[in-house]
Formats: C-alpha cells, structure tokens, sequence
C-alpha cells in the first residue's frame, strides 16, 4: 500500500550543510516524532562531506532553482502555473511592495522560487515551515499566499540581525500574511521579535539543545599539569564574525613558556587570509588547520583537547552568533570553554562558572587563554559545571515537543 504524500514541507537554504547540524537535528527529531514531510531545498550542497545525521532523514529532497536562468523552462511553466492559483494576485502584490523597498536580484529569484514551490508543492500539503527568517522565509510566505497555506519559520542569528525590521514586522503581522508562529533559538533573538509581532505568543523560545543519544560519553579526563603541552581547538566558519583573526594576533601575545598548539576545523572564505596571518606572525608550525569535518571528527578531536576556543563578535553587517551548538558539544564531552559574551552566549555560560567569557580584544583572549592553562583545576570544575548545566538545562526533547505540537496544531499531523 503506497502511503499518502506528506502534508508538511519544510524549505531550507541548503540540504545538507555541514555548518547547520542543528537543522539537520531538528529535522531527523520532527521525523522520528511522527512527522512526515519533504524538503525543500534553495541551493544545491557544497560541501564534501556529510554528517551522518543527515542519511537519516527518510523524506525527499526537492531542489527549488538556485539561479531562475539556469531552469527557464521550469520556471516560465510554473509561472503559469501559479498565476492560476487562488492566491497569486495576492502574492505578486505583497512581493512587488516589496521589491520596491529591496531592489535586489536575489528578491527577484525569491519570487521565482516561490512560483516553482507553489506549482510543485503536492496537493495534499496543509503546512510550510522555513529555517531562517529571511530568504527561505520570504519563499514560503510568497508560496503559501499563492496556495492559501499557513506557515512559520525558525530564526537564528544573522536571518534575524541582518535583516531589515520592516521585512522582520510584515513576517509577524496577521494582517501582513505573516508566520503563524516563528520559534528562535535565543532569548535575545525572541525579545526583539516579540516587540515587532502583532502578538508577542507568535513567537516561541525554543532552543536548539543537543540530542546527547548523538554522543558518546565524556572522557575520563585527568588533570594536566600546568607547565604540559596546552592544545586548543575551535569549530567554526573562517568568516568575520567568528573572531578568528583575534584569536590568532591573541596567540601571538602569549608566553614562550606556554607549549600550545591550536586545531581548527571548518571551511570559510577567509581560510587563505587566516593562514597567511598565522604565517605572518611565525605561528604556522603552532596551527593546524583541518578544513571540514563531519560530526564523529569534531567530537573525536574535541576529547583530545584541553580547552575550546570560540571568539565570536558582531561583524561590521551586524550578523552575529546565537548559542552556537558547537559550544554545547564541546560541553557534552566535559571540555573546558573559552568564548565571548555576544548574543546569546551567556545564556549558556555564566563566566567563570560553565567557563570563560572573554572581551574579544587579542590581549584579553591571550589573557583567558594563560588563566585556562596555568589553572587546569579551575577549567576542569568550569568544564564540569557546562556539563551539568546542559544535561539540566539544553536537551533537545523540551524545544522539539513544543515545535512538533505548534505544527501538529496547524495541520502537520503525525503519523
């Protein structure tokens, strides 16, 4: 007996993503609570290598045109298409308000995407969700107009702090075709959307926490001297706003004694720049740098270490870290943190607590950095103080229940 079509779809900007594992969580959690549904994908993947998290999504994996010129054909039919659609009159009117204020060829393709979405969607879909609330959200607002569908996003970081407020307030208006709901995952992120929401219960809390059936244990961690060789290691894009070119001008500054050595891993297009002023500096035999890595490698790396090292800072753009999971994995494995008080960091680590939140300043970084290896003792209780603070407080179940019921509640039901 073949099984009916899902009745939910779920548009992301790209499946599968390597530095959005914690889609890729929420996604497999939806599914194995019941949920069925596709995916809808704007981009096609670029990255190597995949997490194994994602093989374990079972729905389809639709991609939405990346560029309109490269499918004329598919798109022109289901332009036709979509004009027949009760809504698009609508839809078209909303999108060319917003063109006016947004200029861009990228609020073109939008709407290009959301008539191929709209024209191929199944007949029996009753719920769209987006991950991120600016493009993949202007999508699935335009498409949901046309087919008269309900929809809702999850907001993270930079969707939320790069984003015009005008576009974030008609995105949480009834009288806009707004969200239904939107969840994010920080409550600096929820307060600023809650004050642009007709209505303040819109918008939910839901932090991403972490699916610990995902990692193994913590090590048994020994105490390391202090005069023992330090090793540092940091997840993240090499882009402006995870503070990486700090952290290296940082390293510069510590002491000749100290005996460390730092492991990256993450791709970004500021790689060759970093490395270059790594080189510069005489640090290049002190750094490793791993490129990309799926999930069992990070966390293998992160039980070698001694201390994580995460220097977040808002970029000129505005665009900013969360809660990044990274920091919540590196604490399910009982390893020491170092990071900076942007966004919504302290919401998981209180300084001096669960770890060390530093000002992003190369000398109060080298500054942090000597504290957390000439007192192992103190980065250990700290370490052991994240881990018990995550497995109280950052599960993942709480944030999925509630996600699951506010679909199921829209019409997304559960098999």
């Amino acid at each position: 007996m073949t099984s009916a079509p899902p009745n939910l779809a779920v548009l992301v900007k790209g499946w599968p993503r390597l530095s959005e594992t914690f889609i890729a969580q929420e996604l497999v959690a939806l599914q194995d609570a019941g949920h069925r549904f596709d995916i809808w994908s704007l981009r096609h993947p670029t990255d190597v290598k995949r997490h194994p998290l994602h093989d374990r999504f079972k729905g389809q994996v639709h991609y939405l045109p990346e560029y309109l010129y490269q499918e004329p054909q598919r798109v022109w039919a289901a332009r036709r298409a979509a004009q027949a659609l009760p809504g698009y009159a609508e839809a078209y009117r909303i999108w060319r308000a917003d063109l006016r204020r947004d200029p861009t060829h990228n609020r073109i393709r939008r709407f290009g995407q959301a008539c191929v979405l709209a024209a191929e969607l199944p007949q029996d879909t009753r719920v769209m969700y987006a991950h991120f609330m600016h493009t993949p959200s202007s999508v699935a607002r335009y498409a949901a107009i046309m087919r008269g569908l309900p929809w809702s996003f999850s907001a993270h970081a930079k969707d939320i702090w790069t984003s015009p407020d005008w576009e974030k307030a008609e995105k949480l208006q009834a009288s806009t075709h707004g969200a239904a709901f939107g969840a994010t995952c920080t409550a600096i992120g929820a307060a600023h959307l809650r004050d642009l929401a007709d209505d303040p219960k819109r918008v939910d809390l839901i932090y991403h926490g972490l699916d610990l059936s995902r990692f193994p244990d913590p090590p048994e961690r020994t105490q390391r001297a202090p005069d023992a060789p330090f090793h540092m290691i940091s997840v993240g894009r090499l882009v402006e706003k995870k503070g990486f070119d700090r952290l290296i001008d940082a390293f510069a500054l510590l002491s000749e004694a100290l005996d460390w050595h730092w492991t990256h891993i993450g791709g970004g297009t500021l790689a060759e720049t970093l490395a270059g002023r790594a080189e510069d500096a005489g640090l290049a035999a002190r750094i490793t740098w791993k490129g990309a890595c799926d999930q069992p490698e990070v966390i293998e790396a992160m039980r070698k270490a001694d201390l994580f090292v995460l220097p977040s800072r808002i970029a000129a753009d505005g665009d900013r870290d969360g809660l990044p999971n990274v920091l919540m994995e590196a604490a399910s494995q009982k390893l020491p943190i170092l990071s900076t008080p942007v966004s919504a960091i302290p919401e998981f680590i209180d300084t001096g607590i669960h770890g060390l939140l530093s000002e992003d300043a190369p000398a109060a970084l080298a500054a942090a950095i000597t504290r957390m290896a000439q007192d192992p003792a103190e980065a250990m209780q700290m370490a052991r103080n994240a881990y018990d603070r995550l497995i109280a407080e950052f599960r993942m179940d709480p944030g999925i229940a509630l996600l699951s019921k506010r679909l199921s509640t829209l019409g997304a039901d559960r098999g």
